[in-house]
């Protein structure tokens, strides 16, 4: 493969396949378009340094670059300079910001994910919500719903159970 020899060719073809995916899940966390762009390029640098760790016998090749792109996103949003700066934001940001994020997300309508999420429990959409598109942590979770912590790592793992039988 193309990425395992650092040949740029595979990059390249990596980036035309799933930028625009990768770039809805970031913008949906950060809900910045320029941070996003900027996060999109950091998600394809660590994906290009680090590809001789990915192992395919643990999963599809876009989940890990879906987690990358997670992982990427949540530590800005957690930085010190990005809650200070999105405590500064004026109004007119926040408009445009809005207006971007209705045409760039990741569109779960689009992709079924609506109907099949619509069909879990009340109790496991809301945990789904908020750690796979709001970049909750589990303890984040916990705190804001004010249940326990293993109530809600086992309320997620029901509902991706749940999700995973219809995939496969």
């Amino acid at each position: 493969m193309a990425l395992r020899k650092k040949e740029k060719v595979g990059v390249e073809a990596l980036y035309d396949m799933y930028s625009s995916s990768l770039y809805g899940i970031i913008f949906r966390i950060v809900q910045h378009e320029e941070i996003a762009q900027d996060l999109l390029q950091d998600t394809f640098l660590r994906i290009w340094n680090s590809f001789s760790s990915y192992d395919a016998s643990k999963g599809r090749l876009f989940t890990w670059m879906v987690n990358i792109a997670r992982n990427i996103s949540i530590d800005k949003t957690r930085s010190k300079d990005f809650r200070n700066s999105s405590k500064t934001e004026d109004i007119e940001n926040n408009v445009l910001s809005l207006e971007m994020q209705s045409g760039n997300t990741l569109n779960p309508e689009t992709m079924g994910l609506k109907e099949l999420v619509a069909k879990l429990k009340p109790e496991q959409k809301i945990i789904l919500d908020l750690v796979y598109f709001r970049g909750f942590t589990h303890a984040e979770v916990s705190e804001e719903l004010e249940i326990p912590l293993g109530t809600v790592k086992t309320r997620l793992r029901n509902a991706i159970i749940s999700l995973r039988k219809v995939f496969n």
